[in-house]
């Protein structure tokens, strides 16, 4: 069990300042060093000899308990092993909430997202207004403490939903920064092709460059473009498409909707880069696995989000194509 008392600058309350008197946060953690995952109410009152049940429910209620940095509000949550859980006894912990964005995972030196479809990674000159996931992220730790800052690592494109990350930590931000090709142990991405590729599993290597309109291309041409490397695996073919795994050697620009515009299939709804059908009405990629050894505590971290159900609907015929 660790304690951990948080300091924060706040100014002392006055009779003009109605603002209550702040009060430290008072934390207690606890990790789940079996080697079976336990329900969260279980673990907490094996770890708590001295807790009431029905302490530990208004915990649950309130949002005093977290699992592995998110706030977990019923009994039954897994405590995976390993899994760190912390007690805030002093009030609820800040509890993330946005439409498009769920709060994967959050310590001090990193925060995981799944990020949806639609949204912009970050700010770009021509959509200096439009709502992006860094600004959101940003505000976010900033209500938690105004010192908090948060840094972008790597992106996905507009319309990619799933797995990112973003550090919270100077240190954290210089590693990932420095040493991105070693901290990162697997980007696993899952897209809807058109048409069936004829190999079951292989990759693809090519130059890519991009033009004036901003679009990336493979080049042959000396001396142009930068290497990308593109590994394929077959998950499923029906209904005139192929549900396939990605994994990238290299991580540029629109890389995997590149390669496989190149094989001749490209991703369902990708009309930048050649498809004729958009069976779920949108872009049918998904960044569904993201493992990395954590920039300071050096764990192997590994996060996944499920593969959207339409993606496999497809494949089976649930969903009927049309062209747009």
């Amino acid at each position: 069990m660790r304690v951990v008392d948080t300091h924060r600058d706040h100014m002392p309350m006055n009779r003009n300042d109605r603002r209550p008197s702040f009060r430290e946060d008072r934390i207690l953690t606890f990790t789940n060093r079996g080697e079976e995952s336990r329900q969260l109410m279980e673990f907490i009152l094996a770890s708590m000899p001295d807790a009431k049940r029905n302490d530990v429910k208004k915990w649950l209620r309130y949002g005093h308990l977290m699992v592995a940095g998110v706030v977990r509000k019923v009994f039954d949550a897994p405590v995976s092993p390993g899994a760190e859980v912390a007690l805030n006894l002093t009030r609820p912990f800040p509890v993330f909430h946005h439409p498009r964005i769920e709060l994967v995972y959050e310590d001090d030196d990193v925060l995981v997202i799944n990020k949806g479809y639609g949204m912009l990674s970050v700010g770009t000159n021509s959509h200096k207004k439009e709502e992006n996931a860094y600004d959101i992220m940003r505000s976010y730790v900033k209500n938690v403490d105004s010192r908090n800052k948060l840094w972008v690592v790597h992106r996905l494109d507009r319309h990619t939903t799933g797995l990112m990350m973003f550090a919270k930590s100077e240190r954290a931000h210089e590693v990932l920064r420095h040493n991105w090709n070693n901290i990162i142990l697997e980007r696993l991405y899952v897209a809807v092709l058109e048409g069936y590729l004829e190999q079951d599993k292989g990759f693809i290597k090519s130059r890519l460059a991009e033009n004036s309109q901003f679009v990336v291309y493979s080049t042959e041409a000396p001396g142009e473009g930068r290497l990308a490397v593109t590994h394929y695996e077959v998950m499923a073919r029906g209904n005139g498409y192929t549900l396939a795994h990605f994994s990238l050697d290299t991580g540029r620009k629109n890389q995997i909707r590149v390669h496989a515009s190149d094989m001749g299939h490209p991703i369902a709804g990708d009309r930048k880069y050649g498809a004729k059908t958009s069976p779920i009405g949108r872009l049918a990629l998904h960044a569904q696995t993201l493992r990395f050894a954590h920039p300071v505590t050096k764990k192997d971290m590994n996060f996944e989000s499920p593969v959207p159900r339409e993606f496999s609907g497809v494949v089976r015929g649930r969903k009927k194509a049309s062209s747009k």
